[in-house]
């Protein structure tokens, strides 16, 4: 009987732990190591086109992982390259959506707090989920926003071949 009662409590144990793990999601995060791949792309993608900018990387929650600014950048750039960067994290979209909103009429996007309506951030998504975002400062709104894209396709590309 002791015996029978020992196995049913250990069984119902079990039973909690499957449980509660089958309870707590996983999430993709994005490493200092990758975040340093992805400002290297940005980097290749910029002086392939012969753009000064400032490039930064930010986590999920828009928060700076890493951050470049190359030669002849101008200082301005810095600020504005983690904003676009934490608005794509933040927002789950390219900081350009809210430019876009903004030339559309849609004058209240200016009022949403931590977004900034300009090109250059882009969310790195990884399996549906976005995981970071890259910001690019510097240039023109078009140049920053496909230098950001580059630099976002290049990170996928990282995460999936194995490399986080």
């Amino acid at each position: 009987m002791k015996t029978t009662r020992v196995l049913l409590v250990l069984l119902a144990v079990s039973l909690w732990a499957v449980a509660a793990q089958a309870q707590l999601p996983t999430k993709q995060v994005l490493t200092l190591d990758t975040a340093k791949k992805i400002a290297a792309a940005a980097e290749a993608e910029a002086k392939k086109r012969g753009a000064t900018v400032v490039i930064a990387v930010v986590d999920d929650g828009g928060y700076l992982l890493v951050l470049e600014r190359l030669d002849d950048t101008q200082v301005a750039s810095v600020d504005v390259g983690i904003a676009k960067a934490r608005t794509a994290a933040i927002f789950r979209r390219p900081s350009g959506v809210f430019e876009d909103q903004v030339k559309n009429g849609r004058i209240a996007a200016l009022a949403l707090p931590g977004a900034v309506a300009l090109k250059g951030g882009v969310p790195i998504i990884v399996d549906g989920k976005v995981i970071g975002a890259v910001g690019i400062s510097g240039n023109s709104p078009q140049e920053d926003e496909d230098i950001a894209r580059a630099a976002a396709d290049s990170a996928t590309a990282t995460i999936k071949g194995g490399s986080r």
